[in-house]
């Protein structure tokens, strides 16, 4: 307990680092982007009962409405520039909504009972669950942009192209747009133009369930009858080619063709040699009048929709899943329609990085598979930090568009058994993967205040908050307070534990050293001074008007007493003058030490306890 009181005594340090306002003749400096992830129908919800597939009814739903100005502001003096709302567009769902014609989703093709976000079901529309008046849903998330912008935030969606629900029904579409599939040649596996595979002669059927699983938990339903009624069957989305996928497949979705032939054939034209080095507006040229298969313009067509509803950007599922050549047609037109629309994909492949960001004119990716797994194998006492060097060193080309984060709806939450269970263990992490590049940073509600995702919901097990049901999040009902938004119900530590994520993400917004120059400095310790222990990590960070030193100490038990010595490379960068001085700790702004620059070159004292980081600002 003595640690975590440690640790949240320096959470608290008061933080007053703010730049003044530029002059009107002076061009904005860049910022880092902080992206707030809130799944939108679980953010408001204040019913705590969390009934195992429990009913909207039973364990209640949060609406648009709760996003009140009060809660926005409150998230935007977390330090956040964006918010990704997580389940927006009309996905699957189990229920009727007979005030607008919408019956209820087949329980045997949706997961859970609220169901998937990434099963899209309507485009053109917004999830019902989260409007209070179902009639005006478009106009309460318009709302609740127009409420955002006023914050001073910007707006992000999901868009999902891989794929659609099993049932897709576009009840809203816009003149003259054509629902998915409704030209389809459905006596053909594929051609060039057709929205979806299809599996000739065979009829879909439900796949067999696994471990127990009933749909609804056993609940009985007049649609849960272990059939669906699809001939021919669809290739599943995640490209299963069975009509009786597995159950392990992303069964209750479909797969959307691009133009792309089961033996892999591209229907379209591909990209020219030395497209990697065009612009988007280069891009856009590429494709103008070029004939494009029929799934490109209709997600086209969706981007554009929702820009013009006020929508800043765009989240893409799978990205990887679907033909690169088909987001630089798609982002190169919303680039025109919007050229600081904010576009991150899910890539998981990294050898496919650089293509998604260069071809395919993405700006952000995952930095999922390198950064964010070897960080939390370091948070659970695994790994040493001398892991980091080489994945930092082989994305140095593209490492302001690789986006960090430490959670998001599909990975485990931190506070979990099955992580850390501790989240004052990640916060060496939270503060290395927020200052160590100029990519943005993203948190996902919760996480703030220690949320564990214990909650049996229904479909899928804890560790991860679901996406799928009806639940409440405790640790969030907390710091919500019954729509105070004020952190009136968390205990101590919970409190200390957000105050933490406050000052280091708003001190990453406001520090301009952080979109400058980056240098390692683990290395040269490692290789120099046998005290510097592989549960630390050092490195240097500056611009013109600010240079500053970077110390994490990843270790659960073993403090950090000794120097850290500045590499001459360091040292001539930075025009360092022989001397001793006293240099202040900025982010946190308590800690000072003492740097010593000699003809044999420059050290820092270091006396840091378990889990602690600082960072130092050298001045002259």
């Amino acid at each position: 307990m003595k640690k975590l009181l440690t640790v949240a005594v320096l959470a608290a340090a008061a933080f007053s680092c703010q730049n003044p306002e530029p002059q009107e003749s002076e061009p904005m400096k860049p910022q880092k982007i902080v992206v707030y992830q809130v799944f939108t129908r679980l953010f408001g919800n204040t019913n705590t009962t969390n009934k195992p597939w429990g009913t909207k009814e039973e364990n209640g739903v949060g609406k648009f409405n709760d996003f009140t100005d009060t809660a926005l502001e409150e998230i935007k003096k977390l330090g956040v520039s964006h918010i990704w709302y997580t389940g927006v567009p009309h996905h699957g769902v189990i229920g009727d909504f007979p005030e607008i014609g919408v019956s209820s989703d087949d329980p045997d093709v949706i997961k859970g009972r609220a169901g998937s976000p990434y099963a899209v079901r309507d485009y053109y529309q917004v999830n019902p669950d989260l409007a209070v008046d179902v009639t005006k849903r478009m106009e309460e998330f318009e709302a609740l942009i127009a409420r955002t912008h006023k914050h001073g935030m910007k707006v992000i969606i999901d868009i999902v192209p891989n794929h659609v629900s099993r049932f897709y029904e576009g009840k809203n579409n816009p003149a003259g747009v054509r629902d998915f599939g409704a030209d389809d040649d459905k006596t053909v596996e594929y051609t060039k133009n057709n929205n979806f595979y299809y599996i000739q002669g065979k009829a879909f059927s439900v796949p067999e369930p696994k471990n127990g699983y009933q749909p609804l938990g056993g609940e009985k339903h007049q649609l849960a009858d272990g059939k669906f009624d699809e001939n021919p069957a669809k290739w599943t989305g995640n490209g299963s080619r069975l009509a009786k996928p597995d159950f392990n497949d992303w069964y209750e979705t479909v797969k959307i063709n691009y133009g792309v032939s089961p033996d892999g054939k591209k229907d379209f034209d591909e990209l020219p040699a030395g497209a990697d080095s065009l612009d988007w507006k280069a891009h856009y040229e590429f494709w103008k009048g070029k004939e494009v298969p029929d799934s490109w313009k209709k997600f086209k067509d969706i981007t554009q929709f929702w820009l013009g509803k006020g929508v800043d950007g765009f989240r893409f599922d799978m990205a990887e899943m679907v033909p690169v050549e088909f987001w630089s047609y798609l982002n190169s037109h919303i680039k025109m329609a919007n050229s600081e629309a904010f576009l991150l994909a899910e890539v998981y492949n990294p050898s496919l990085y650089r293509d998604y960001i260069h071809k395919g004119k993405m700006d952000y990716l995952y930095d999922k598979v390198e950064l964010y797994d070897t960080l939390k194998h370091i948070i659970q006492g695994h790994g040493s930090t001398d892991n980091l060097v080489p994945i930092l060193a082989g994305l140095k080309d593209i490492e302001h568009h690789m986006l960090h984060f430490l959670e998001n709806h599909d990975e485990q939450r931190i506070a979990s058994t099955e992580f850390a269970g501790n989240p004052w263990k990640a916060m060496p992490a939270m503060v290395l993967s927020a200052t160590v590049s100029t990519s943005p940073t993203m948190i996902y509600f919760g996480q703030e205040v220690g949320e564990p995702g214990a909650e049996l919901a229904g479909f899928g097990q804890p560790s991860r908050t679901s996406i799928f049901d009806y639940i409440g999040v405790p640790q969030h009902q907390k710091w919500m307070n019954g729509g105070k938004f004020d952190g009136g119900q968390l205990p101590e530590n919970e409190k200390a534990l957000r105050n933490y994520y406050s000052e280091v993400l708003n001190f990453t917004r406001n520090s301009p050293a952080l979109m400058g120059e980056y240098l390692d400095l683990h290395t040269f310790n490692r290789k120099q001074n046998p005290k510097y222990h592989n549960k630390a990590f050092a490195f240097a960070r500056w611009d013109e008007s600010q240079k500053l030193i970077v110390v994490t100490n990843f270790d659960a038990l073993q403090p950090i007493k000794t120097t850290l010595k500045l590499s001459p490379e360091l040292i001539k960068a930075w025009k360092l003058e022989k001397g001793d001085r006293e240099i202040q700790e900025v982010m946190f702004g308590k800690k000072k030490t003492m740097l010593r620059i000699t003809d044999q070159g420059a050290e820092i004292d270091l006396d840091f306890g378990p889990w602690e980081s600082a960072v130092f600002e050298i001045g002259g």
